[in-house]
């Protein structure tokens, strides 16, 4: 792993990291997540990670995400 990994969200919601996660896969940028929540006391958050040249186009998904999130 070469490549420079940036973190480009945080939720403590599964469910966002995962829908964000099939989002940038259909536009072939590869992301992983770092699961932070403690398990005996669910607080905590889920960090999810691109590649360095990738940080552009998976922020513009967000953006789309986030404003799809609260329109409703």
């Amino acid at each position: 792993m070469d490549e420079k990994w940036i973190k480009i969200y945080t939720s403590g919601n599964p469910i966002h990291i995962d829908i964000l996660q099939n989002m940038l896969l259909d536009e072939n940028i590869k992301s992983v997540f770092i699961d932070k929540k403690d398990s005996a006391y669910l607080f905590g958050d889920i960090e999810l990670y691109v590649q360095q040249a990738h940080v552009l186009a998976a922020r513009q998904i967000i953006n789309r995400f986030e404003e799809n999130e609260t329109t409703g």
